[in-house]
């Protein structure tokens, strides 16, 4: 079967920075799971899959634009400690978890202070040229659930 959009995709991945380090990568025994046409991944990284199978192996290299964006000047703020969520003590350079009213969002400490903390809301990939090298574990049609709920169920995917 192909990857086309309402297919559940599973994959592995290795993502590397411009000069070939390693930003993150999965678990070979847990590959991610996605649901292709739906903007659960970078754009750039479904349209590079779309019409491979499984068993294949795909390389996309995206530039700022194409990822998480160039890094904006505006993106540091001031937010009370107690909504930084990963971790109990908290140093600059760490990354957390923040929730808005727009989702969840990854920050990165800059300065802490006794109460309040100075985060950089600019996600940590921003303004980086990203390779994704894939390997396509997976890929099956989904099912009327997932594409109603827009996103893939089960090992892999979302859980309710």
């Amino acid at each position: 079967m192909k990857i086309v959009k309402d297919t559940v995709v599973q994959v592995n991945y290795v993502l590397k920075d411009a000069e070939g380090v390693i930003l993150e990568e999965t678990d070979t025994d847990q590959p991610i799971a996605y649901l292709q046409g739906y903007n659960n991944m970078l754009a750039g990284v479904e349209q590079a899959l779309e019409g491979h199978a499984k068993g294949e192996s795909v390389s996309v290299t995206l530039a700022p634009e194409q990822a998480y964006g160039k890094v904006r000047d505006d993106a540091l703020m001031r937010i009370p400690m107690k909504h930084l969520q990963g971790a109990k003590k908290w140093r600059p350079g760490m990354i957390a978890t923040v929730n808005s009213e727009k989702g969840r969002h990854q920050v990165t400490v800059v300065k802490l202070g006794r109460f309040m903390v100075t985060v950089d809301s600019n996600h940590p990939f921003a303004g980086k040229t990203l390779t994704f090298d894939l390997d396509i574990v997976e890929v099956r049609a989904a099912t009327a659930d997932e594409v109603s709920h827009r996103h893939a169920h089960g090992a892999g995917g979302h859980h309710h």
